[in-house]
């Protein structure tokens, strides 16, 4: 099979499956270029230019279905978009950040892996100052990686029972769309670089966001296709955690 095409169809697998929960999919678009060997000053930009747009149309589906709390969106949300575009700024070494973003890569594996049926019976009181914190430290590895953050948002939300899963979805999803549009500004003040397919990676991650974040909706069962994810996912990990590739 063509390399283009598998990318292409992979990039539509990892929209889909992300959308489904809420995410934007920047950890797993970052994991399919470093298994391609696309270079990281393109990665960051890319990624998070594809998060705008699959994490908006989740949250538009999940917002719809009545599952998203403001009040416990706003605190998280306060603290990082400033920090979004604080790490946006920073140059990180390319061995460094292919260091740092191979151990970012294990929190999504865990998270579909062993979060995807976590359920919580009873919510609890949220903490504004907690949620300060973790949305500032969330926010600034954030714009640093190029990811929006739900990823290690939505574990977060759901081991503290402060959202169940739909909600931890919607919340997740509006706050990956803004940490990912102040992290793109932030990089944008250094100049970016961007693939010569850009329009292609937009409509095809569009496409599988917004049938994802549908069939999210519906309580669709994408177990297979999970852990399918959670295996490229790994794969990417150890690839640039071992090989430095």
């Amino acid at each position: 099979m063509d390399l283009q095409l598998l990318f292409y169809i992979l990039l539509f697998i990892v929209a889909f499956l992300y959308a489904s929960v809420g995410h934007g999919g920047a950890s797993g678009y970052l994991a399919l270029m470093a298994l391609f060997g696309i270079a990281p000053d393109v990665m960051k930009p890319t990624a998070l230019m594809l998060n705008l747009f699959v994490s908006l149309v989740a949250f538009i589906q999940f917002y719809r279905g009545g599952y998203f709390k403001w009040k416990i969106f706003l605190p998280f949300a306060l603290a990082s978009i400033p920090l979004a575009f604080l790490g946006g700024l920073v140059t990180v070494d390319a061995g460094v950040y292919k260091q740092i973003l191979g151990m970012l890569l294990l929190i999504p594996v865990a998270r579909f892996l062993f979060f995807r049926n976590l359920r919580v019976d009873e919510l609890k009181a949220t903490s504004v100052p907690l949620s300060l914190l973790v949305g500032g430290c969330i926010g600034f590895f954030s714009g640093l990686i190029g990811i929006g953050g739900g990823i290690i948002l939505s574990p977060v939300l759901l081991l503290l029972k402060w959202t169940d899963q739909k909600q931890t979805a919607a919340i997740s999803a509006l706050f990956i769309f803004v940490n990912s549009l102040s992290g793109l500004f932030g990089q944008l003040t250094k100049g970016i670089s961007f693939s010569s397919d850009m329009i292609w990676f937009v409509a095809i991650a569009f496409v599988g966001g917004l049938l994802g974040s549908w069939f999210g909706a519906l309580r669709f069962n994408q177990n297979v296709l999970k852990y399918s994810l959670a295996g490229v996912l790994a794969m990417a990990s150890i690839k640039l955690l071992f090989t430095g590739a």
